[in-house]
């Protein structure tokens, strides 16, 4: 089967999978005991009028089943709808999914770039001291609770002046060069970054010494040693490529969390950020956001599942995309 085939295939499946997901996601959301309009209908300023015109316009005085139609029906057509503020949605998406898009990649790049280096060496010293303190750190690293770590860091931050407290830009942002946007922006990164980043860079290391140290102890490894190929040869050439094959479906899961972001850290930090504006959107019911963006993540995490097996064909020959 050719590689645009299997794509087609995997676009074609993902029509029923994202159906039960709205279906379920639509359904919970509405039995949930927390009314869209509470904030206004507690307003005193707000009249009764205006109200009813909000419940209009969302489609709450309709039966469900019928908010799930008008809904699905708007977003197949492109239509995210309108939030309870008023807004198009896919406004706000859009003006937030560029911040979290950019805290995600750093995140995933510092991850992958330190996490797969500490894990191979934490494979070949096992046993050692080095090995025990890397363990002893990454067990840690995966215990303590991203919302705990990023109050501490929060406070060190506020105590030190190091770093900003929160944001993605300083006040006089619009009046820098262009060098010191990007040295702005890269500074206001470093915290949520070390606190997301700490967490994914434990598992990745873990994962990745546990899978070396697996192919370490095959029998065509040693063969491949008793033939008198070099450590380096025996290791690069032939160890490394196959325990690296379980953490390329781990970077489909990865690319999934793209755009939904970790939202406490980003509440935290006050980053303006899509996990941020999900988070708030949920307290507030807001369904129709909380539907664009579930849906949004659901199409990342087939098309992340997809593009791993893509890349596991080119990574180990063996594998057959069937």
């Amino acid at each position: 089967m050719s590689i645009w085939v299997f794509i087609i295939r995997r676009i074609l499946q993902t029509i029923p999978i994202l159906f039960i997901v709205s279906l379920v996601s639509f359904f919970l959301i509405r039995l949930a005991p927390v009314d869209p309009l509470a904030e206004l209908k507690l307003n005193p300023a707000i009249s009764k009028e205006t109200i009813e015109h909000e419940t209009k316009r969302l489609g709450l005085d309709k039966p469900i089943w019928v908010q799930y139609g008008l809904w699905a029906k708007s977003f197949i057509k492109g239509d995210m709808g309108t939030s309870v503020t008023g807004e198009r949605v896919a406004d706000k998406i859009k003006e937030r999914a560029l911040n979290t898009l950019l805290l995600s990649l750093n995140v995933i790049f510092w991850t992958w770039l330190l996490g797969i280096p500490i894990g191979i060496i934490a494979a070949l010293n096992y046993r050692t001291a080095f090995d025990r303190v890397l363990t002893l750190l990454s067990s840690v690293g995966m215990a303590i609770p991203s919302f705990f770590f990023a109050i501490l860091l929060l406070i060190f931050a506020q105590k030190t002046g190091w770093f900003p407290i929160g944001g993605l830009t300083s006040a006089n942002f619009y009046s820098m060069t262009i060098t010191q946007k990007i040295l702005d922006v890269a500074h206001h990164l470093i915290l949520p970054t070390v606190v997301l980043a700490t967490i994914s860079l434990a598992g990745l290391a873990r994962q990745m010494r546990a899978n070396l140290l697996d192919v370490l102890d095959s029998d065509y490894v040693k063969f491949a040693r008793a033939k008198g190929l070099s450590n380096f040869k025996v290791i690069v050439k032939h160890a490394l490529r196959n325990a690296i094959n379980p953490l390329v479906t781990l970077l489909g899961f990865e690319f999934a969390a793209l755009l939904s972001g970790a939202a406490l850290t980003e509440y935290v930090f006050q980053y303006p950020g899509l996990g941020r504006l999900i988070l708030e959107a949920v307290l507030r019911t807001d369904i129709n956001l909380v539907m664009a963006s579930l849906m949004i993540g659901s199409v990342l995490l087939v098309a992340g599942n997809m593009l791993a097996d893509i890349l596991l064909k080119f990574v180990d020959p063996r594998v057959k995309i069937q």
